[in-house]
Parts: C-alpha cells; structure tokens; sequence
C-alpha cells in the first residue's frame, strides 16, 4: 500500500489494527510524528530513522552547516544536538533540526520507540547512491583520480542491511533509546575508491591534493577532515552484530551500476541530479589542473 506521510487516514489504513513493528524511514518533522502518535500505541515496537545530521560539535557546526563539524571522538548518542526546529525540513539548516523536533516528539510519548541514527547510507535503491563518484570514473576510463586530502577524508558509512539487522535487535527489545547505526568500519575516500577501482577492473593514477588546491577538485562524498565516525557500542551491546563491513556490503550495490552502463550505456542511477552531475564530473577542471606545473606528482 503507498500512502502519503502527511494523509492520517492513509497512515490509519497502513497501520490498521496494530503491528508487532512499524519502521518509519521517512518522517522529517514534528508534524508527521505526531500523526503517528495514535497509530503506534498498539504495536509493540516502533522504530524511527533519523539522522547523523543531528549531531553538533562544540561550536555548534553539524554536517550541513557552513563549517564543517570537527568531533574529537566518536560520536555517541550523548553528543549535544541540534535545537528542534520547524523551518522547511529539506534545506541545509532545517533537516537536522527537524529530525530532532521528530526525535521529540516520538520519544517523549513514552511509547516503545527506537530512533536510530545512520550516517552515509548505502544499499540497493539509494538515491543518490554515492558510490556512483568513483563508479563513473572507473567506467570512463579516467587516467587520473584526484583525491582531496589525500584520501584521508571519512564519513562513516551505514548499510541498508546493517540498519536492518539493527531494527531487528531492537524489534525483539522493546524500549525508548537512541542508537547509531552504522558499518563496522570506516573507510576513507582512499580506500573507498580502490575497491571500486578493482571491481571495475580499472586502475588510474591517484593525485593527492594538498589544501592550497583548488577547493571542489578532488572533493568525494565521504570527503570529512577530521573523519566523522559514530560510536556504535550501545547498539552492539543490545546484541547488534553487522551483516558485514563496508566492502563486503556495497560489493553487490556497485556490480549492479556497473552491470547497467554495460546493458545502457547512458544509464545514470536515480537521485542523481544535473546539478550533482556536474559538480561531480568536472572532468574539464581536472584535467587542466593536471595540466599546469604545480600538480604533485603522482
């Protein structure tokens, strides 16, 4: 059945006369938790995706802010938060404290509500999938991968599967908690790349970018210096044990894209938007920086 998030008789009929689990993937605001309020008082487990994006460091930067957060540690569940906010949820400012406003809402209920919080999400149907970045590359055959950072940047990864062998834990232990959710490990762009790389049997030059390069070149979604990592031992505790690590869970998500641009060749996964299309794939800058004098060699 597809409904709309915001029609309560749709949700109503959705939910019916209860489940033993309801997992909410799309609520944004307080508004659309409270329409689930009435809806969940009879099922036994409720969980609700959040987000990273939550997360503040001491001077009050998150991941969508105009400065970069720089978290010292790994970030647990206590980390401070966002203030709840009700500014239109899909903008820079208004996604994370939504997310809280949600959080709030759903939790101060005093019902059986796991809100979970993953970072960079990846599995079958992610739009955008943002493995896509290297995928490209590889596929277009580019002699040269320009890494900002030198590859060091991280962001840590949450698979689709991963998040699901977590709702289950929490689905057989009901309770109000917040938990990360996310892989076993945290890759860096480095890494990351030549995993890709390999698995699109291609190899290419990699150019370490320092930080007097050009700011967009080299600048790969995982691109977080210090890298952000989420501490995942309150779930583990519960008995939350990963499907796999990164590699062993984007394996089949890449041969996928891979095995589309060999049947359409001018195939481009959902998500993926013009304006993405061509901050990503500026070959032209690339190639005439690696043009001038002052590239480091590779």
């Amino acid at each position: 059945m597809l409904v709309d998030h915001d029609d309560p008789a749709g949700l109503a009929a959705a939910v019916e006369d209860g489940r033993d689990l309801l997992v909410d993937c799309a609520c944004y605001t307080a508004a659309q938790a409270r329409l689930l309020l009435p809806l969940i008082r009879d099922v036994s487990s409720t969980v609700m995706i959040s987000s990273k994006a939550v997360y503040v460091d001491g001077e009050g930067n998150h991941v969508n802010s105009a400065a970069p957060p720089r978290f010292d540690a790994a970030v647990t569940e206590q980390q401070a938060t966002l203030k709840p906010g009700d500014m239109p949820y899909n903008s820079p400012q208004g996604y994370g404290a939504n997310k809280v406003a949600a959080e709030l809402v759903l939790l101060d209920s005093g019902l059986p509500v796991t809100v979970l919080r993953p970072s960079k999400v990846h599995g079958e149907g992610a739009a955008p999938p943002r493995e896509w970045y290297f995928v490209k590359r590889a596929l277009d055959r580019r002699p040269a991968l320009l890494l900002a950072g030198h590859g060091k940047g991280a962001d840590h990864p949450s698979a689709a599967v991963n998040i699901a062998a977590l709702v289950e834990v929490v689905a057989e232990q009901p309770g109000r908690r917040i938990l990360n959710a996310a892989d076993p490990d945290v890759p860096d762009g480095l890494t990351i790349s030549r995993l890709i790389a390999a698995l699109a049997g291609h190899t290419w030059h990699e150019v370490f970018l320092d930080e007097d390069a050009p700011p967009r070149l080299g600048r790969h979604p995982w691109h977080r210096i210090p890298p952000i990592v989420l501490d995942t031992s309150a779930g583990q505790a519960l008995g939350y044990r990963p499907v796999g690590d990164y590699a062993a869970t984007v394996t089949d998500e890449i041969s996928r894209m891979i095995d589309q641009v060999a049947r359409h060749p001018a195939w481009t996964p959902s998500g993926i938007s013009p304006e993405a299309t061509a901050m990503w794939f500026d070959y032209a800058a690339e190639d005439s920086w690696l043009r001038t004098d002052a590239r480091p060699s590779i």
